[in-house]
């Protein structure tokens, strides 16, 4: 090739270039960066949500200009972990090659603001929730003191919804009053009847003792949970989830103290649905229960299955475990023998609780087994290990482990089954 020649194809790879990410001088906040941060950061990044700083407008993002560039060239934000070969789902956050161009080039540019009138029309958010105006608010009836130091055990407070009829909820949020001290919420459907903590006085905090007989140690029906990255329950028209008439939502909270003493009012927001539900939304999960991480092992295997009893749809995954948590990977075993992988999951990290939900939901069979593989990295090579040195067994605190495959599935409303008998349990 002549020297001509060359110089001609670089040029050309240089317009191309240019042409899908723009020069870093001609890339502005206003026209470029702007839909961007609508689209993909917004929803966390604004006053009140989960985000530590504001990327609303230009006088937020700039400070932040560097940190930017950063966090999306390394993928660390916004946070996503499913292998793109396996599943698609609606709510995938992860930035397209072009985004993240665009992205770097403004910050390499100067980050520059532009013409107030590139900028699009602001996006529209209700203050105070994810979900937009709740039709009804459950809501801790007095403040939790959370101490400054020490363990607090998970704490349960009963709600009683008064309802006198059966209620249809198409979405459901919980909101913790004192985020810097909440490591989740799971608010549970108590149906009447239930003896589930039985003893637990409404609207009071309840710390149920460790010897529960196996009956009162089953929660039932999970309606909606809160950890860093878990979206609200948000059903699809005609998909809802039920919450009979009588029954209380059971607030289960784990507070994990800062160094501040504060207190806590946590709430929880939820939407009727308005037109016929033809298909209910019930959560299940695959768990091991039996873990038993050996000292230093750098790759511990668990795994755990359930066998569904009825046709369903599946919603979404949503695989749970602690600080030693490495890699977690969902199959569908069909009744035909054939299996499919639903989601992988290769760098977990526990600090995101994702939930990643079907852009297509997708139809499993009765007889269908879901089947969920687990590692575990209780090495020093894992930075959030609290000890490497001793051996770790299942337990509540993040210091201990878990092995949960949460999935929400859609079957008939007009089926009435319980969550042990849409499914075959353990084996």
């Amino acid at each position: 090739m002549t020297l001509q020649a060359a110089s001609l194809t670089f040029a050309t790879a240089l317009c191309a270039l240019a042409a899908t990410t723009g020069s870093p001088n001609s890339v502005t906040f206003n026209k470029d960066v702007l839909p961007i941060l609508q689209n993909r950061c917004q929803e966390c990044h604004r006053e009140g949500e989960v985000g530590p700083f504001a990327l609303m407008n230009y006088k937020d993002a700039r400070p932040f200009a560097k940190s930017i560039k950063e966090a999306v060239l390394t993928r660390k934000m916004p946070p996503w972990f499913a292998d793109p070969k396996y599943g698609h789902f609606s709510n995938d956050a992860s930035l397209s090659k072009q985004e993240i161009d665009t992205l770097v080039a403004w910050v390499d540019g100067g980050a520059k603001e532009g013409d107030p009138k590139d900028a699009p029309k602001p996006r529209e958010f209700y203050t105070g929730w994810l979900i937009g105006k709740p039709d009804m608010v459950l809501q801790l009836p007095k403040p939790i003191d959370v101490p400054a130091t020490g363990v607090v055990e998970y704490t349960y407070v009963v709600l009683p919804t008064g309802f006198t009829e059966d209620r249809w909820i198409q979405m459901a949020e919980a909101r913790p009053g004192q985020r810097a001290v909440m490591h989740h919420i799971i608010a549970f459907i108590r149906p009447p009847g239930s003896r589930w903590l039985k003893d637990a006085e409404p609207g009071v905090p309840f710390i149920p003792k460790k010897t529960r007989n196996a009956e009162d140690a089953i929660p039932p029906e999970l309606l909606v949970g809160y950890a860093p990255g878990l979206p609200p329950t948000e059903c699809k028209p005609g998909q809802a989830k039920l919450v009979k008439a009588g029954s209380d939502i059971v607030l289960q909270l784990h507070y994990t103290p800062n160094g501040t003493a504060t207190t806590d009012q946590t709430k929880i927001g939820l939407i009727f649905a308005k037109g016929e539900v033809k298909e209910r939304v019930m959560t299940m999960n695959a768990m091991n229960v039996f873990l038993k991480i050996p000292p230093n092992d750098p790759n511990y295997e668990s795994h755990a299955q359930v066998t569904l009893k009825e046709d369903v749809k599946l919603v979404n995954l949503m695989p749970h475990m602690h600080y030693r948590g490495k890699d977690f990977l969902y199959t569908a075993v069909y009744p035909t023998g054939e299996k499919q992988v639903l989601l992988d999951v290769p760098h977990y990290d526990f600090n995101w609780q994702l939930a990643y939900v079907e852009q297509d939901q997708l139809l499993l069979p009765k007889g269908t087994r879901i089947e969920c593989v687990a590692h575990h990295d209780n090495s020093a090579n894992n930075k959030y290990n609290p000890d490497p040195s001793k051996e770790v067994r299942w337990g509540d605190q993040t210091w201990e482990e878990m092995m949960i495959g949460w999935f929400d599935v859609a079957f008939d409303a007009k089926l009435d089954p319980n969550r042990k008998t849409l499914q075959a349990g353990l084996e």
